[in-house]
């Protein structure tokens, strides 16, 4: 199982990016990258949120791996939090805009990830079954960490200030 079965759609900004400046290209780039990896991020709730109610025999060894990894990703999705708050104030013309616009995209995030879950937890049964068990081990492996991931993507996101 490949840790890129994690990707999930890059809409999780879009409210920020249908609300932003005229300088939608280079931002929609920025913001498609953002997406890119928070999503995956959102995705490894959305798997192990399905596995713990698909498969609830999996769910200590995967809370256990999940806590380990995000203990070593923490730092990452942190950033990426901070980016996606400082998009959607830029985009933002006041508080209340913005308070707004966060209500949607958080909003829009819980909903994409419930799909997301809903959809595992359609597969068939020995799929998710696989799925689940294998998911502790993919935790594990530094393989999965959003940094080796998407060195790329965080390499140009970050070179935006």
């Amino acid at each position: 199982m490949s840790p890129r079965l994690f990707a999930a759609p890059a809409m999780l900004v879009s409210v920020a990016l249908a609300a932003s400046s005229p300088a939608a290209e280079t931002t929609a780039s920025y913001g498609q990258q953002l997406a890119q990896v928070y999503g995956t991020y959102q995705s490894v709730l959305a798997n192990k949120e399905a596995c713990g109610d698909g498969v609830p025999n999996t769910r200590g060894a995967i809370d256990t791996s999940y806590k380990t990894w995000h203990a070593r990703n923490v730092r990452t999705i942190a950033e990426l939090d901070e980016r996606l708050t400082r998009m959607m104030r830029g985009a933002s013309k006041d508080d209340k805009e913005y308070a707004r616009n966060i209500g949607k995209y958080e909003g829009a995030m819980l909903q994409q990830r419930n799909e997301a879950k809903q959809a595992l937890l359609g597969r068939p049964r020995e799929e998710l079954e696989a799925l689940c068990k294998a998911l502790p081990d993919l935790l594990a492996s530094k393989e999965s960490d959003l940094e080796m991931l998407y060195a790329d993507e965080l390499k140009s996101i970050r070179s935006r200030r």
